[in-house]
């Protein structure tokens, strides 16, 4: 017994050691990495991680519900749609046609209500939220300097970085974007409690608006210029000028670095349902209205839609985009397969939460479970059609 009691203080020293070395050097958010992550049972980040961290409240105002559509759930998913769903731990499905719920189907974690982490989707609402503040007059245009707001940013072409190259994901920016890696400025950037300092000591050493690259730094500094430009926290904007009038069901929690004024994590970490995130898909269908209301100029909206380099179709400014099957298609994405799909032609919207993503090639930008849910979501309603 004496001896157990040993080789645990010995083992409790050495433990403590090693946090206090790990914080001494820079390395103390791994401890709460740690905690998060694998004492839960985890990898990754994961749906319900917003328990885990500050949250700044996005309000929201007088409810709009959804209308719900006379053919509501009346075509079964296809076998392989289940089978999908099945395989990749799909918590939340939705096809919403015209102005009304088609089909909606939950699992696991997944409700009308329950709150799940948006991750990456946040950057086409912080991208939306530019486009409201390019409306106000806030911010000029997409080719405002971002030195105008942020002059302690550093870099041989700081200077030339402009909102337009965050938004576009083509800043030069010293960011490297690794989900995994321990160290990585992604994991940093998701456990540190100062996300502008860590920010603010990456530089911009290439030349900006030559080329994409896919960097959830970008988002973080262009929310950083929001907060300058606008006066206010993300959050509470996001909430008057989007979460209020577009008559969201719930609150929502935006994942912050810090309780005393911390920042909201920009790149990712809404944590809504899928019927509000849907929302941002409608209104994007929309052109930027709601109710009448132009809540976003359409020209963003265009913009936004659009592939700014030729060489990289898939994305515009804040979204990913598509031509398969030869429909101009547009989406949020997120981390373990979140997705908010647009497919103007046929005025769908398609919703996709759950815990894991499809297969990703090098060879194609979009995830192979995409295309799933696009064709297997087109041969419901062709089935619809033919019951008719």
């Amino acid at each position: 017994m004496k001896t157990f009691f040993k080789i645990l203080k010995w083992f409790v020293i050495v433990l403590i050691t090693i946090i206090a070395l790990l914080y001494m050097f820079g390395y103390g958010y791994l401890v709460r990495a740690i905690r998060v992550t694998y004492f839960t049972g985890h990898k990754t980040a994961f749906l319900e991680d917003y328990h885990f961290f500050d949250n700044r409240i996005i309000k929201n105002g007088v409810a709009q519900p959804w209308e719900i559509s006379k053919e509501y759930n009346k075509i079964p998913a296809t076998e392989k749609l289940n089978q999908t769903h099945k395989d990749l731990e799909t918590t939340s499905f939705l096809i919403i046609k015209g102005d009304s719920i088609w089909h909606e189907s939950y699992f696991d974690i997944g409700s009308e209500t329950s709150k799940s982490n948006s991750f990456s989707m946040a950057k086409s609402i912080v991208t939306s939220a530019l486009g409201k503040a390019i409306d106000l007059k806030l911010i000029p245009n997409l080719e405002a300097k971002v030195k105008d707001y942020l002059p302690e940013l550093t870099g041989e072409f700081a200077n030339e970085l402009t909102v337009g190259d965050l938004a576009s994901m083509a800043s030069g920016h010293q960011w490297v974007e690794n989900y995994y890696g321990p160290t990585s400025l992604t994991t940093q950037a998701y456990f540190k409690n100062d996300l502008r300092e860590l920010m603010l000591s990456l530089s911009v050493d290439k030349k900006p608006g030559e080329e994409f690259i896919y960097q959830s730094g970008d988002t973080q500094l262009l929310a950083m210029v929001l907060e300058k430009a606008t006066n206010m926290k993300l959050s509470d904007f996001v909430s008057k000028y989007f979460w209020k009038p577009m008559g969201m069901e719930q609150e929502a929690f935006w994942q912050i670095d810090n309780e005393n004024d911390g920042i909201e994590k920009a790149y990712c970490c809404v944590a809504s349902n899928a019927r509000d995130f849907a929302r941002f898909g409608k209104l994007y269908l929309q052109n930027g209205k709601w109710n009448g209301q132009q809540i976003i100029s359409q020209d963003f909206i265009q913009k936004a839609t659009q592939p700014r380099f030729t060489e990289s179709p898939q994305y515009g400014y804040g979204w990913w985009l598509s031509n398969y099957k030869n429909k101009h298609i547009y989406y949020m994405r997120g981390h373990l397969g979140q997705f908010v799909i647009v497919i103007p032609e046929n005025e769908l919207i398609i919703v996709r939460l759950g815990h894991k993503k499809g297969l990703q090639t090098k060879t194609d930008p979009h995830s192979n479970d995409l295309y799933v849910y696009i064709d297997e979501t087109l041969k419901m309603l062709n089935q619809e059609n033919h019951v008719r």
